[in-house]
């Protein structure tokens, strides 16, 4: 099955000014798949925010996990313990927007826990996995996001700041280092 686009080749005056710079970079160091992923996700998101963005790349991951990339992904399921409640709940639209595992295709489900935290079970073929991001990222998130609450409230200034640290994370966590993977 084929999504709608051939190729994935847009413009640079499309871009805002501050996610083109670090474009070439990302494609470079991660792949266009990840690119596009959070590309993606942070537009049918509605703004670029730091989980939409993690859940993007998590959900790459386990597409090489499960050695998936380049094929059809109707076969992938997720399920999350990212819970309903912003920000951590952003994670799933990444998710679904990388893996195709989407509510619509009933492959998408939030568990029915207490446990809320970045952490996701992937089944595809038979098997599963579960990618959670390792405690040392989750800190930095917190903190960094307690200290723009603490300085901005939830104004339009807070706002920015997530994008900033979205922007960073994007350009400088690697898929590959920042999730604890079990099978």
């Amino acid at each position: 099955m084929k999504g709608a686009l051939r190729s994935f080749d847009i413009p640079d005056g499309v871009y805002e000014d501050d996610v083109l710079p670090i474009r070439d970079s990302c494609i470079e160091r991660y792949g266009l798949r990840e690119w596009r992923a959070a590309v993606l996700t942070n537009e049918i998101h509605g703004h670029l925010g730091i989980y939409s963005t993690l859940g993007a790349k998590m959900g790459v991951r386990a597409l090489e996990e499960f050695e998936a990339m380049g094929l059809d992904t109707s076969h992938i399921s997720a399920l999350s313990y990212a819970g309903r409640v912003p920000p951590l709940s952003c994670l799933n639209d990444g998710v679904q927007v990388s893996t195709g595992a989407t509510v619509g295709h009933g492959a998408f489900a939030l568990a029915d826990s207490a446990e809320l935290c970045p952490k996701v079970v992937f089944s595809c073929g038979g098997k599963s996995l579960t990618l959670a991001l390792r405690p040392e990222y989750e800190n930095v998130i917190r903190a960094d996001i307690s200290e723009a609450l603490r300085l901005y409230s939830h104004t339009p200034a807070y706002w920015a700041r997530v994008r900033q640290l979205a922007l960073r994370y994007w350009a400088s966590w690697d898929r590959k280092e920042i999730y604890n993977i079990s099978q």
